[in-house]
């Protein structure tokens, strides 16, 4: 809603004005998105009358003006404007003045005649941007008058960036309304009489669709004169408010929409045709609209017809054939009232809008539907003349007022203001809400024009805008604090977060929302739980693993060329559950899902470049997990790797997997190189073991290495499992640190080398003991393996 501040102040003139006054209006919600003078800077520009016009001696498109501004003596003044005239008033720059663009005029020759000043079109002073000729000005002009007082050019435009819900704020009237409330400041509205009605020339009205069209009034005008010119000052007006004039006619009904809200419509009567019908359109009915556009219709379409054929899309805009033209000498008036819900959507819907519909489709008051024409009417008789016959209104069941309860107390506990009910009373009166009591309760019914207050909330909202909202206090909440007790058996969410952050991870939040491919591909489910209303249509399924989110991070990574990249993401997953699970039908565990692309360290001299692996991850993983010990099975899992691919357990509980990523899906999302991953259940990682106190040895440790060749389908894990559990007393620790396969292996086979650590905690072992331990693990590892000692 765009609109000049002095035509606002012709309906209520506050006090304050400028950024004061623009922050009054943001502050009770009527938020000023913009503000700007109608003219940039200039001065010494005033009003001045062409005495006299002669052609210049030394050049054909040159003229030379005698031109009285006032202050005596007439300037002479060389111009080149085509409609320079005798007897016409202008502005013109004198000698000394600055235009807009820092353009200083000066007395100076030109072609050599002396020339002071400079006659100036709308565009040399920055209010338009014609510049077909000189801007002339109304014959009774002052002469001498600075011209920014004479066109009112330190006038401010604002605009207002106004919620859908205050559809009453379309207009002047309601500004101004709402201004006076804020204020305490008496306003001034439009008085509208009855137009004497002159003419008995009438045009039934019938309405087909009473439910869209409760209300419909129209009225002939005969003998208005289509050419006549509209004034200087609804052309301002309309101009400041961002409408184009295009003739007196239409002009008027532009006006009286911005002034009362109410759109108008103003139809050629000569080319109607017996009844006005406001009826639905039927499927596949067509209209050429005064937008050139030709629409076929759907039924659920509001028109505006004659007997022969529809002449508008109710609420929206005029067909063209009925529309207005110069020709025009008898106009039939429409005013109604379109129920919001029958507009809405519909002129989007064929990919436009207009005025009429924007204030429509949010609700335009009811009550003053004959106010509005009445108006329009004594406009156009002023302004074009002609006769005005009589009202033809038809009505059916406006929208109720439903009155709303308001509880004193209710208001004091959401507002946290304790406001006594005379204080509520004249808040309500300053905003000319209607209301009664019901002992301490306020009993309000809205007036016509506001559709905004249906429940008790609403008015707490128009109470807190006029008591301001930056008089409401800011008070800390107070609340009683206890300490939480924190068991050493858990371990705390943010803690496992900084575990990966400190393994070079960079955490991330992904949509739970994800593409039915995903699931498919990395979780391998069937069982999608769809969306009824997703917010894409790409985001259609709830996610059942955390991996698709991830390798999007990486594709969208590499497109801006980081090629290394650490992420990981903790969250909810959905499963469908038969048995119920927390919500009824559904099992949503949390998990926790890291992911390396890329080079296993940061680009460096310290170190040879190598892309990471499974063992990389798979040490991040145990980091993650310590003091837990993790053993890793083979195994398969959709998203990963088949060959590549382990289970996580930890105390014979599967926890997760982790793997490389299949080839199939790394080609598939456009990843040069195989990216390395795991997903485990969140739970495993936020328990914790309590310490036990072990003895440590005072003794020094005893270390032997021992190199075996076993079958080459033996599983490394099978033998630390059963070393660990038929060890001797006396080894503390046995890990591998050698895989070798190939020459002076026997084929088929490879040889593992471990390092045994031994140690006891009362003496000093003996070369004897050792060695009886170290031929003990060995037979045990011959008879059960058939593994071989490498020598």
């Amino acid at each position: 809603m765009k609109f000049s501040e002095s035509w606002l102040r012709s309906f209520v003139d506050p006090a304050c004005s400028g950024h004061a006054f623009s922050h009054l209006l943001t502050m009770a919600g009527l938020e000023v998105e913009a503000e700007e003078t109608v003219a940039p800077r200039f001065d010494q520009v005033v009003v001045a009358q062409v005495l006299s016009v002669d052609k210049h001696p030394g050049a054909d498109r040159l003229n030379v003006c005698r031109v009285d501004v006032g202050s005596g003596e007439p300037l002479q003044i060389v111009c080149g404007a085509p409609n320079a005239a005798v007897g016409i008033k202008v502005p013109c720059a004198l000698p000394g003045a600055e235009l807009p663009g820092g353009f200083r005029i000066k007395v100076a020759k030109v072609r050599g005649v002396e020339s002071s000043g400079m006659l100036c079109s709308a565009r040399e002073l920055g209010i338009a941007e014609d510049a077909a000729g000189l801007l002339l000005l109304a014959a009774d002009a002052p002469v001498g008058e600075d011209i920014r007082r004479h066109l009112d050019l330190d006038d401010r435009l604002l605009t207002l960036k106004l919620t859908p819900n205050r559809a009453d704020c379309l207009s002047l009237e309601g500004v101004a309304r709402e201004v006076a409330a804020l204020t305490g400041t008496p306003a001034r509205f439009t008085e509208v009489a009855e137009v004497d009605v002159t003419l008995t020339t009438e045009r039934a009205v019938v309405l087909d669709a009473p439910a869209a069209c409760p209300r419909y009034c129209g009225r002939v005008i005969a003998g208005v004169d289509g050419t006549a010119a509209t004034p200087a000052w609804m052309r301002r007006r309309l101009e400041r408010s961002g409408l184009r004039p295009i003739s007196a006619l239409v002009d008027i009904t532009n006006y009286v929409m911005l002034e009362l809200g109410q759109p108008l419509h103003a139809f050629d009567n000569s080319r109607l045709h017996g009844v006005i019908h406001a009826r639905m359109a039927q499927a596949g009915e067509t209209i050429s609209l005064l937008n050139e556009q030709t629409l076929t219709l759907q039924p659920d379409i509001l028109l505006i017809s004659d007997a022969q054929r529809p002449v508008a899309m109710a609420g929206i805009m005029g067909d063209e054939v009925s529309g207005i033209t110069p020709a025009t000498t008898e106009v039939f008036l429409e005013s109604a009232f379109f129920a919001p819900a029958a507009i809405a959507g519909r002129a989007r819907r064929y990919g436009f809008v207009s005025d009429a519909s924007h204030r429509f489709e949010r609700g335009v008051d009811f009550a003053g539907t004959r106010r509005a024409l009445e108006r329009a009417t004594r406009l156009v008789i002023d302004i074009c003349g002609g006769q005005a016959g009589p009202v033809s209104e038809a009505a059916a069941s406006l929208p109720a007022r439903q009155p709303v309860r308001l509880r004193p107390a209710r208001v004091a506990k959401v507002l946290g203001l304790p406001l006594t009910a005379e204080r509520i009373g004249e808040l309500f009166t300053r905003l000319a809400l209607p209301f009664s009591r019901d002992g301490q309760d306020f009993v309000v019914t809205p007036p016509s024009y506001r559709f905004d207050i249906e429940i008790e909330e609403d008015l707490i909202e128009e109470i807190a805008r006029l008591h301001g909202y930056e008089n409401i206090p800011s008070a800390a909440p107070q609340a009683v604090l206890t300490m939480l007790p924190q068991t050493e058996q858990a371990r705390p969410l943010a803690r496992v977060r900084q575990i990966l952050a400190d393994c070079g991870y960079q955490e991330v939040v992904n949509f739970a929302f994800v593409e039915e491919a995903w699931e498919a591909d990395f979780a391998g489910n069937a069982q999608l739980i769809r969306l009824a209303n997703p917010i894409a249509s790409h985001l259609s399924v709830m996610r059942s693993s955390l991996i698709g989110g991830l390798v999007a991070n990486v594709a969208t990574n590499l497109k801006r060329r980081q090629n290394r990249v650490r992420v990981f993401e903790t969250g909810r997953c959905f499963f469908r559950d038969p048995q119920g699970g927390p919500v009824a039908g559904f099992h949503q565990p949390w998990k926790l899902t890291a992911l390396a692309y890329g080079t296993a360290l940061p680009e460096q001299w310290g170190g040879a470049a190598r892309q990471v692996d499974f063992f990389d991850l798979k040490g991040d993983l145990e980091t993650l997990l310590a003091p837990l010990v993790a053993r890793f099975e083979k195994a398969e899992h959709p998203a990963l790797h088949p060959g590549r691919c382990a289970r996580v357990l930890v105390a014979g509980k599967g926890i997760g997997f982790v793997g490389e990523l299949h080839p199939q899906w790394q080609q598939k999302y456009e990843l040069p190189l195989p990216a390395v991953l795991f997903e485990l259940d969140l739970e495993a990682l936020t328990t914790a073991t309590l310490p036990h106190y072990a003895e440590v040895s005072r003794q020094p440790i005893v270390i032997r290495d021992m190199a075996l060749v076993v079958d080459q389908a033996l599983e490394l894990q099978q033998l630390i499992d059963a070393l660990s559990a038929n060890r001797p007393t006396i080894v503390r620790d046995v890990r591998l640190f050698d895989v070798y396969a190939g020459r002076g292996v026997e084929a088929g086979k490879k040889s593992l080398a471990f390092r045994i650590v031994m140690q006891d905690t009362q003496k000093t072992l003996l070369e004897v003991e050792v060695e009886a331990a170290m031929q003990q693990m060995v037979a045990y590892l011959e008879d059960t393996f058939a593994a071989q000692l490498r020598v």
